[in-house]
């Protein structure tokens, strides 16, 4: 396999940056919904958690699409690219939320060494997420100020929103995709 980007790949991975931009965007509200209604009872951050998965999508899509290093990173940061120029609620930051989870995602598949696009990798990645992401909004966001207890509910609900979004889904749609000989398995 070459290590260069083929054309079709590279517009491939443009055009998970602009539909997955369009759904991180859409995020945006369903975030500021979640924590409106979490916030009187005291679990407002929980909605960063919730939704998280939601935002890391794009990275483990372009995993499974193109099944070659740098498409999770590079998927993720497109999409977190596609929010900001969309005009996302967190600007320009969403550059470095981005390349943290395309970071995050890439290195669930580099501990795979690359030879599992299935749910072995998926999940792998979702983990890798799960905590490098969390290890990053433990600083940005704060969390080191909240309880132990809050801490692993926050933990817990992000894994699952991780494997339902990241896991289930990603896999789901592409499967699709191949049925629908929209891609192939190399």
């Amino acid at each position: 396999m070459s290590k260069r980007y083929q054309l079709k790949e590279v517009i491939l991975l443009a055009l998970i940056g602009i539909i997955f931009g369009v759904i991180y965007y859409a995020g945006d509200f369903l975030y500021n919904g979640l924590s409106i209604v979490l916030t009187p009872v005291g679990l407002g951050p929980m909605a960063n958690d919730i939704t998280m998965g939601l935002w890391c999508m794009a990275g483990p899509m372009a995993a499974m699409l193109l099944r070659r290093p740098a498409a999770s990173f590079l998927g993720e940061f497109l999409g977190a690219a596609g929010e900001m120029f969309l005009g996302g609620q967190w600007g320009a930051s969403n550059l470095i939320s981005g390349f943290v989870q395309g970071v995050a995602s890439e290195l669930g598949f580099t501990l795979t060494a690359y030879k599992h696009f299935d749910w072995f990798g998926l999940t792998t990645s979702a983990l890798t997420s799960t905590f490098i992401t969390f290890g990053w909004d433990w600083f940005r966001n704060g969390y080191a100020h909240f309880s132990l207890q809050l801490n692993l509910i926050l933990l817990i609900a992000r894994f699952v929103s991780m494997f339902i979004f990241c896991g289930v889904l990603v896999k789901l749609v592409a499967n699709l995709l191949e049925r629908a000989h929209v891609t192939k398995t190399n």
